[in-house]
């Protein structure tokens, strides 16, 4: 449905009230804002200078330091208006602003279509976990997270995750002076690669195109293509090659994909069996040009194939956890020859073109199973009954046993790459994918992402030694505490922050009793593998205080919307309170009252 057609004055005013919430709770939590008590517990205001306007509400205040504004206590519906009003007060540039008010904009059009066609708790958790993608509402720390500066309102009714529209794929011809293939194992020969992506007949047809051209179709590489990026980029910023026939444009195949919340990986919903595809598409959303960056790109089947030997090699991985580890397991890569010679230039003309092949979940499910990513825990349905109340109640377990149980199927196998091999994986709410039995009881793990969001030790652990070389000079080293801030951020932070609040709120589980199972969850991994017990003081998940990260504030603050050679970081300001620390307050006694946990 087009974008005018969704717009009315209340869908609006419900999606800005919301946003207006959320952008408080996080730029509070960032120390961008410093709401003052006022009023009854749990009030409180923001005044936007001595003459600016004042915004009154009421917040939870949770773990790590954050904020939970409720929706229902701002009275104000315009974000923008307060964006503006406030931009002195954030010290915002004026350029920064302009960008912002745009992203912002598209953010809430987006998020009236999400609303739009959203359903009650009970079919969301129905849905299979390609649909469900279509029903979130984003990344839930950052506030600007549907922006994708680049599209036009009809890209997005077309190729976002909330229009939930299966669409095919176009495809390309790249010479191989131009293109690199590379694949693990039996897919190290493309040629086995085509055959199992695409019909038989549709491979002909491909092939009988070039040979018409009087092109050797030996000398060229299939990939997919994003029609918008087609469009926008490779069409405008290749066109050398494509006049000396070394880039040629094929007809789509008739699979029809959905994206996902990335909204450059894309499901085969007409062939399930056949590979997820991650394809480069420079817009600007959450931070970063959504491209796929040369070198990665190549590597992505290497880092497979290792992140694979140690889950292979590893009985407790391999039979006990039964972790998922959705590989990266072909890529085709492009890169374009003039920037190439330019090293200094933005990181967005090094991301092109090409093609990256995921494996599918479903390949991985036992009868009776389903996944679902994590992020979804967190959405609400349209009856205002939460996902994560609904599978609770069909799983027949209480609040607590439930949540100890999701414990239990996600922190062994990430705590066991992180204390015996030194590697952590980024599992935010869409890398994190949640395995439940036919009773929504969670049981196995599935991750995704490896080549963008795998980090290694920069200690020299003898596990890490043998890393092949086209791994070592891709994955990026950390320092011990940078690494469990993997963990912090990307899972306890990014995910767990929000996810226990709702469990209070929905399903009476004390937020307390949350972070308290989570570490007893680590300390009952700690017991198991006693003999790594350097490895548990190496990498601290029980420090008192920990880095807080930012990422609102490096948008509004340091990189903006500037180019640069190489992608932003998350901003870091200040420190919080560590909710899993011994003596921390978060954790409860037995009788409500603070509890030294042991060590």
């Amino acid at each position: 449905m087009p974008a005018e057609e969704l717009l009315t004055p209340e869908r609006w005013q419900r999606a800005g009230r919301a946003l207006l919430a959320k952008l408080l709770g996080e730029f509070a939590y960032e120390e961008l804002l410093r709401p003052e008590p006022a009023g009854p517990p749990g009030g409180y205001r923001l005044r936007l200078g001595p003459q600016g306007p004042e915004y009154r509400f009421r917040a939870r205040r949770g773990a790590y330091g954050s904020w939970q504004v409720d929706p229902d206590s701002v009275e104000a519906t315009d974000p923008i208006g307060f964006l503006l009003a406030a931009r002195g007060l954030l010290g915002l540039a004026g350029d920064t602003v302009g960008h912002l008010v745009r992203e912002l904009t598209a953010t809430l059009v987006a998020d009236v279509r999400v609303a739009s066609g959203a359903l009650a708790a009970a079919e969301l958790a129905e849905l299979d976990h390609t649909a469900l993608e279509g029903y979130q509402g984003g990344h839930p720390w950052i506030v600007l997270n549907k922006g994708r500066l680049g599209f036009s309102a009809r890209d997005a009714a077309g190729w976002t995750p909330e229009a939930r529209r299966p669409r095919p794929l176009e495809w390309l011809a790249v010479h191989r002076e131009l293109a690199r293939y590379r694949g693990t194992g039996e897919l190290a020969d493309a040629e086995l690669l085509y055959r199992q992506e695409l019909d038989a007949e549709v491979l002909a047809d491909f092939r009988d195109r070039l040979a018409a051209r009087g092109l050797d179709p030996a000398q060229y590489l299939l990939l997919p293509v994003h029609p918008w990026q087609w469009d926008e980029v490779v069409l405008p910023l290749f066109a050398p090659w494509v006049a000396d026939r070394r880039i040629v444009k094929l007809p789509a195949d008739p699979d029809l994909r959905l994206p996902q919340q990335s909204i450059r990986s894309f499901f085969n919903v007409s062939s399930p069996a056949r590979r997820t595809v991650k394809l480069p598409l420079s817009v600007l959303n959450t931070l970063v040009w959504r491209g796929l960056p040369i070198e990665r790109t190549l590597a992505a089947p290497a880092v497979t194939a290792w992140i694979h030997r140690l889950r292979d090699q590893d009985p407790f991985l391999r039979e006990e956890c039964r972790v998922v580890l959705l590989g990266e397991v072909a890529s085709v890569t492009v890169e374009h020859p003039g920037y190439a010679q330019l090293p200094e230039a933005p990181y967005q003309y090094k991301e092109l073109l090409g093609a990256i092949w995921r494996e599918p979940l479903g390949a991985h499910l036992l009868p009776g199973e389903r996944g679902r990513t994590l992020a979804a825990l967190l959405q609400t349905g349209a009856d205002g009954r939460s996902l994560v109340e609904e599978l609770i109640a069909r799983s027949g377990l209480g609040a607590r046993d439930w949540t100890a149980r999701l414990f239990a199927v996600m922190l062994p196998p990430l705590l066991h790459f992180l204390y015996k091999y030194g590697t952590v994986f980024s599992p935010h709410g869409e890398n994190a994918i949640l395995i439940f039995d036919q009773r929504d009881v969670p049981v196995r793990l599935a991750v995704k992402d490896f080549v963008d969001d795998v980090n290694l030790s920069d200690q020299d652990l003898p596990e890490l030694r043998t890393v092949p070389p086209e791994v070592a000079q891709v994955l990026l080293r950390e320092a011990p505490q940078g690494l469990c801030q993997f963990l912090h951020a990307g899972l306890f932070i990014g995910v767990y922050r929000f996810l226990a609040p709702l469990l209070e709120l929905r399903c009476g589980l004390p937020e307390g009793e949350f972070w308290a199972l989570l570490r007893e969850q680590i300390l009952a991994h700690q017991r198991r593998f006693p003999e790594l017990a350097q490895r548990f003081a190496l990498f601290d998940l029980f420090a008192p205080e920990i880095d807080r990260l930012c990422l609102n504030r490096n948008r509004l603050l340091l990189d903006g919307y500037r180019d640069a050679p190489h992608r932003p970081h998350a901003a870091v300001h200040g420190r919080v309170a560590n909710p899993l620390a011994v003596g921390s307050a978060v954790l409860p006694g037995p009788r409500g009252g603070v509890v030294t946990p042991a060590p």
